[in-house]
């Protein structure tokens, strides 16, 4: 029964494909899914997801897929990864029991772990606070230095898509501050023509005292990053504190180790917040169909509404981890 479903090009023909799984006459065929939303569409009652793959049917892809009510929308957002049931029949295929998936940290310093989540609550408590983020809402400027030791200010990058992640150089999980930076050295390399002159990374530390230019420099250089549309960034702590709170970013310094949030933040050209991915558990090609979709975006389109996408082969490697 399994296909490959690479080829496939249209939203219409993955649904038409997909049907061809259901046997005439047969009751309705049901596949655990999984993937990150890309896009939200009321208007057609269907939400875009960048699929895991469902092993013995179909490949990893990104595809469109219907619901049956408008509910089952409510409160999805680009970003979010979400576990669903895929139930194909003769005639339609669509989700259903859609669950956005809570991020659950594997640190290994439980005690850490715990201060973090007391952090986090607590921050949760105040979401309300003109400092945190919503979807939709325009990011306020803010200056930082880069690797090079040049001072950055966020609206310098006007008409651009910025991506931005929050880590520290000294971080030594694999499956953390790596894992976060290695999604921006793939999306560098699969936009390559892009960068720059419509995509811009920026890595910002948590750990100002010892993440100056220079060990900043260092830590660009194992990427192979480009100065000029890769920037890593520092400054004060207090002004490192006011940008990640902007995004819900938490982080507890104890003995030299800093216990922090995940987070990848997307804001578009307009320069207002798109997405806030919380978490590790999407693959680097799963965030690079997200800023595709954005970068792909008609000029002058609000906020709240994304750019189609064509199916695509999506090739998750273990561990989330591309090379």
């Amino acid at each position: 029964m399994a296909r490959n479903l690479r080829l496939l090009q249209s939203g219409a023909g993955i649904v038409a494909a997909l049907l061809l799984f259901a046997l005439p006459g047969a009751g309705a065929q049901t596949y655990p899914g999984a993937g990150l939303v890309l896009k939200v569409s009321p208007e057609r009652n269907e939400f875009t997801v960048s699929m895991q793959e469902i092993p013995g049917f179909m490949d990893a892809m990104v595809m469109p897929l219907p619901v049956r009510a408008p509910r089952d929308l409510e409160g999805l957002r680009p970003g979010m990864m979400v576990d669903f049931t895929l139930v194909v029949t003769a005639k339609s295929s669509y989700a259903e029991n859609i669950r956005v998936r809570s991020f659950v940290s594997f640190e290994n310093d439980p005690q850490g772990a715990c201060r973090l989540a007391v952090m986090e609550q607590a921050l949760a408590k105040d979401h309300s606070s003109a400092s945190t983020l919503a979807i939709g809402q325009h990011v306020p400027d803010f200056s930082l230095t880069d690797q090079n030791n040049q001072p950055v200010v966020l609206s310098q990058f006007s008409g651009k898509v910025v991506a931005m992640t929050f880590v520290y150089t000294r971080c030594p999980l694999p499956n953390f501050c790596f894992r976060l930076s290695n999604n921006f050295g793939q999306m560098q390399k699969r936009f390559s023509k892009r960068m720059g002159q419509d995509l811009i990374l920026l890595t910002v530390t948590l750990d100002p005292t010892n993440d100056q230019p220079n060990a900043l420099a260092n830590y660009a250089g194992i990427w192979k990053a480009n100065g000029a549309s890769w920037r890593f960034l520092t400054g004060p702590a207090p002004d490192i504190k006011k940008v990640s709170g902007l995004f819900s970013v938490v982080s507890n310094l104890d003995e030299g180790t800093i216990t922090h949030s995940l987070h990848t933040v997307i804001i578009d050209r307009r320069g207002d917040l798109v997405a806030n991915l919380e978490g590790n558990e999407f693959t680097a090609k799963q965030l690079g169909d997200l800023v595709e979709a954005v970068l792909n975006r008609a000029p002058g389109t609000s906020g709240t509404e994304r750019a189609d996408l064509s199916a695509r082969d999506l090739s998750p490697s273990p561990n989330g981890i591309q090379k």
